[in-house]
């Protein structure tokens, strides 16, 4: 059932979700909108189409605790320290950012399941937002993402004065409850919704990436998209920062490491970037020893190994970070343009 919250009482729907559980919101801190938690002074920025970093971080965060170890003489203990976890709320997950989950569950439930991320993925609920004004960066939808509907456990729509909310799921329906009361009904304002997400898929068709054709990248072209020759020349311009491993929603690759507090050694878990020499090196070196093969492998990933290990899944999601983020303006849209088949539209 849609409901519909006076945009005047969000404020109230932040206190009331915030009860029992933590709310993480796009905030305004610095200048610069990336998603935290909220406080009642907290600076929310639901216009913002794209945080900084995305709702990825929530569910496998930078850094994390594994366990420590302590030894006195010959004895080791070893002791648990992972971060214990709590119900918590993430409040306007963009469609890109929604899906990116899902390549994500491929990854860490799979057997053997990750049980740091599981035990988040339970304990995290998902309330995304319908993108009003899409940006020129994005391309979400070649990947079948729909900006006007995206997945969630509730999705909601700012439209005029109001904020339309409908449950999804049953983590959906439950959090619904506890904050039911602040809505009223709005199945009446059917057309009114559907008229909104007509006007969003219209402006999704007008951006320039749409015409961004896949045709091509799947597990049949392994061969024939590995032995390419514009690999070197596309790769050369990149400078192997990570920039776009580190913004992407469905980036991950981690390290694990020990460090020795001078009380014992902890052992954490961090993400690392393929871009970077030093991934994956043993003892015998690194597999990748070029740039050219590091930069191949980050995109092959995305387009050609994933979705063939993964019924068609593509490892992006079109957010357009890294679009943005690039320094030097070579991104994962450029690979597709210039190995694939650009189409008019």
């Amino acid at each position: 059932m849609m409901l519909k919250l006076s945009i005047e009482k969000m404020g109230e729907l932040f206190q009331r979700l915030a009860e029992g559980r933590k709310l993480y919101l796009p905030l305004d801190r610095g200048g610069q909108v990336d998603f935290g938690p909220w406080t009642p002074e907290a600076k929310v920025r639901l216009d913002r189409l794209k945080t900084i970093k995305s709702a990825k971080d929530f569910f496998f965060p930078q850094t994390e605790n594994i366990v420590s170890f302590k030894r006195q003489g010959k004895d080791i203990s070893i002791i648990e320290n992972r971060d214990a976890e709590e119900p918590f709320v993430v409040f306007g997950v963009r469609g890109c950012d929604a899906r990116s989950l899902d390549v994500l569950d491929r990854v860490f439930l799979c057997d053997p399941v990750d049980s740091f991320y599981k035990a988040r993925r339970e304990n995290g609920v998902v309330v995304s937002m319908a993108c009003s004004e899409p940006e020129e960066t994005c391309f979400c939808s070649i990947f079948g993402i729909d900006a006007a509907d995206p997945q969630g456990d509730v999705v909601t729509y700012i439209i005029g004065d109001f904020l339309y909310w409908d449950e999804r799921t049953d983590k959906g329906r439950a959090l619904t409850e506890t904050v039911k009361s602040l809505f009223s009904d709005a199945s009446g304002d059917s057309s009114l919704v559907e008229r909104s997400r007509g006007e969003i898929r219209d402006i999704v068709s007008r951006l320039p990436l749409c015409s961004l054709s896949l045709e091509g990248f799947d597990g049949s072209a392994l061969k024939e998209k590995f032995g390419s020759p514009l690999w070197s020349e596309l790769s050369q311009a990149c400078v192997g920062c990570g920039t776009c491993t580190y913004v992407c929603p469905t980036c991950q690759c981690y390290d694990i490491q020990d460090f020795d507090t001078g009380h014992g050694i902890r052992r954490f878990r961090c993400w690392d970037s393929c871009m970077y020499s030093d991934f994956t090196l043993m003892a015998h070196g690194n597999p990748r020893k070029s740039q050219v093969e590091r930069f191949r492998q980050r995109f092959m990933h995305k387009l050609i190994y994933f979705p063939a290990n993964n019924d068609g899944m593509y490892s992006c999601v079109g957010c357009g970070r890294c679009v943005a983020k690039c320094p030097i303006s070579m991104n994962i849209t450029k690979v597709i343009k210039a190995l694939g088949v650009e189409v008019n539209v």
